[in-house]
């Protein structure tokens, strides 16, 4: 607070960040804040990297070319059949839950999860951009997606008379949702720390990303660290 000042605080960050990850923001670690940019200029971009954007047809058009010719199984479990998947491969690169690869061995880590509903609308335009954020407490979801905006652009956006938006509630994990984002406090920084001392000793395994790492990633910082492996 001391770095933006208390009307800004309570106005942009308290609520969103509350919402988010339904924590109190005194019970949260201070880098969660200081991802935020704070800046004296007229930028409205998040982030401050020179080159922005997404592939255009989206990730999965882009990862659909990465795996082109590539054996790829969905839908299936690795802890189902692991003697069988580890006797196949030379080498494994997990990307999954870290302390449930260990079987929970020291107990479970948090995790924040993120439910979406959808809506078509029968309108060319619903809010002018890809992205707007609700930093207020009292609206239920953090954000709404608006998909078109993100390739269409100018004129292009109403050529197309419907728009689909996606509305984000933010919410605790729990077995049978999907884990989004980690809950980086002195406890589950502490568990994790034991986890990763057994992934240390693991031949022929490679933990990688947010589950398995069990840290906070942005989408370049983690195409790096990808490109690294």
């Amino acid at each position: 607070m001391l770095l933006i000042g208390k009307d800004i605080y309570e106005v942009l960050i308290k609520g969103y960040t509350e919402k988010q990850w339904g924590r109190k923001c005194t019970e949260l670690p201070p880098f969660i804040i200081k991802r935020l940019p704070v800046r004296f200029v007229h930028d409205n971009n998040y982030f401050s990297d020179r080159f922005q954007g997404i592939p255009m047809g989206g990730f999965n058009k882009l990862i659909d070319g990465l795996l082109k010719g590539i054996e790829t199984r969905v839908n299936t479990n690795f802890f189902e059949n692991r003697p069988y998947w580890d006797s196949i491969a030379d080498h494994v690169l997990f990307t999954g839950k870290i302390d449930e690869y260990f079987d929970y061995r020291f107990g479970q880590l948090e995790w924040r999860s993120v439910r979406f509903e959808q809506e078509t609308l029968d309108i060319p335009n619903y809010q002018g951009n890809a992205v707007m954020n609700f930093t207020d407490a009292e609206t239920p979801y953090t954000r709404i997606i608006e998909h078109k905006h993100v390739e269409m652009f100018g004129d292009d956006v109403y050529k197309c008379p419907k728009t689909v938006i996606s509305r984000e509630y933010s919410s605790e994990w729990h077995e049978g949702v999907e884990p989004f984002y980690t809950v980086n406090d002195h406890r589950n920084n502490s568990l994790c720390l034991k986890y990763k001392s057994l992934a240390d000793k693991e031949k022929n395994v490679t933990f990688g990303g947010r589950l398995a790492e069990y840290k906070y990633y942005d989408m370049a910082p983690i195409i790096e660290k990808v490109m690294g492996f």
